[in-house]
């Protein structure tokens, strides 16, 4: 097993570590202990004592015992040590207990790897396993419950941190944000919390999104942080904090905007979950289709649906070049049926039962085989308007039908189900105004891996929105729902496709 991959090696270059000490000492002038939990070679100690000297005292540990002894010879003075420990065993409240009356200063760069790589590399080098961020449901079974193993290892330091003491840890800044949203929903906080961007693709070669992470002034119940763009104080972009129970990416535009942040009876719908592209996923080829897997796949129309993935959303594209095999209209809808209507899709599906009887998400336990998830009704209205989730720009796209079919989105995409295509426009016209976009731009993070979300989405009150834009009335007359209540405006609407659901399944003769 390679070294690197067990312990989320990411060794500190030397001049990143000078240029954070440097920053330190502005921010924390000689401190009186200096402690690195995951020293690896000591570069941060190094760095530390060359700007700190004899004054200060250096304490490292680390569970490589090679790096131990390389690092003993390097850094051979009085004053640093380097122990071999492993993180996960020591007793950090014990340990801090020590520094109670000194200015202790905890610094380092953690693992970067999650808890799913390590598992997956039959590491030992893992917490024990359990749901500390207290996940239900979903989430708990899909990857919002895997996390970095710095997270815990923060959550764990900060939990036992003197008030008179400070952190200051290399990390993702989504991995940041999730430790301070952790103390933050619990009451807690610090008076000096900053996230201080750094360029992870020249120290480390990685593209992602890191800072460093400081934490200092003793417990607070403030809930906000700064953002600077580089390890200068002078960076200052903005702040961000929790307001309300609910992180927020920039405190002033949201404070300026909050009135559109009712909650929204217009239910936003992720796309379809299917977890075997190569099978399911189908190009157009001849009036045949290829699959993922360069195979031509000849197979009855019925279950065969026009397909937008996030890349064509996020890129403006709104021509489907792919087609997907859409096996049920909700996913418990048994998908026997297929083998009668679309016999060959039904061979097509058994033939290739392997991969699609291996899909590892639970969400397909006790389900018909070949079933799909975010399939409902909504998925077959004729127009929507539609959003991708993993890109940062707030592109609000109406998909058309194509031919007689509708248009399918995939999981990482959201939509809107419409009646009509003013319906769609309408729509499209409020969420894509300036004081939406402003608004959801002060909600997302934009370097995370999906900036646009659910949960995010139906925060913005399309009724304020439209209200504000002076087009309430043509959104009312465009309307499906029955009943809509937001932003203190209580209307009534006639239903137009049937009465308690939003839209008719559409229904699939039997191929004779």
């Amino acid at each position: 097993m390679s070294v690197i991959k067990e312990f989320g090696d990411f060794q500190t270059p030397k001049a990143l570590a000078d240029e954070v000490v440097e920053l330190l000492n502005q921010l924390i002038p000689a401190p009186d202990h200096i402690i690195e939990p995951t020293a690896g070679l000591g570069t941060f100690l190094q760095a530390a004592h060359q700007k700190w000297g004899d004054n200060s005292t250096y304490q490292g540990y680390e569970i490589n015992p090679e790096y131990v002894k390389r690092a003993a010879d390097t850094l051979a003075t009085a004053n640093i040590s380097i122990s071999l420990g492993d993180f996960f065993a020591i007793d950090w409240k014990e340990t801090l207990a020590h520094t109670a009356h000194r200015k202790v200063l905890l610094l380092g760069n953690p693992p970067w790897v999650n808890n799913s790589t390590l598992g997956g590399l039959n590491s030992d080098n893992l917490p024990i396993k359990s749901n500390f961020q207290g996940l239900r449901g979903l989430d708990a079974m899909t990857g919002k419950s895997n996390f970095d193993i710095s997270e815990w290892m923060l959550i764990r330091l900060l939990e036992v941190l003197p008030d008179n003491g400070a952190m200051a840890m290399l990390c993702k800044t989504a991995t940041a944000r999730k430790v301070l949203r952790h103390f933050w929903k619990n009451d807690q906080g610090w008076k000096d919390c900053r996230i201080l961007r750094i360029d992870a693709k020249a120290a480390f070669d990685v593209s992602v999104d890191a800072c460093l992470f400081f934490v200092a002034g003793g417990r607070s119940k403030t809930k906000m942080a700064s953002i600077y763009e580089s390890l200068e104080i002078s960076t200052l972009s903005g702040k961000f904090g929790l307001i309300d129970g609910e992180l927020v990416s920039d405190v002033d535009s949201y404070h300026e905007l909050k009135h559109l942040d009712g909650g929204s009876s217009h239910i936003w719908r992720s796309g379809l979950k299917h977890d075997a592209s190569k099978i399911m996923e189908l190009t157009p080829e001849n009036g045949n289709y290829r699959n993922g897997l360069g195979e031509i796949v000849s197979i009855e129309p019925d279950f065969v649906y026009p397909l937008l993935k996030s890349s064509d959303l996020g890129n403006g594209r709104i021509t489907p070049r792919r087609a997907v095999i859409v096996t049920q209209t909700t996913s418990s809808d048994p998908t026997s049926r297929i083998k009668e209507i679309a016999p060959k899709t039904w061979k097509y599906l058994c033939d290739n039962a392997e991969q699609m009887d291996a899909r590892r998400s639970s969400i397909y336990k006790n389900r018909p085989r070949f079933a799909m998830f975010g399939i409902g009704p909504y998925s077959f209205a004729r127009w929507k308007v539609a959003i991708s989730g993993l890109y940062k720009s707030f592109e609000f796209t109406v998909l058309p039908p194509v031919g007689d079919k509708p248009v399918m989105v995939d999981d990482t995409c959201y939509s809107i189900p419409c009646h009509s295509e003013a319906h769609a426009n309408i729509l499209r016209h409020i969420l894509s105004s300036d004081i939406s976009v402003r608004f959801l731009k002060s909600l997302v993070f934009t370097d995370s891996k999906r900036p646009i979300t659910v949960d995010i989405l139906r925060r913005i009150s399309i009724v304020s929105v439209a209200k504000q834009l002076g087009c309430l009335d043509e959104l009312k007359k465009q309307e499906i729902y029955a009943f809509s209540k937001e932003a203190g405006d209580t209307y009534q609407l006639n239903l137009v496709m049937g009465a308690k659901t939003e839209y008719k399944t559409p229904r699939i003769k039997r191929r004779q």
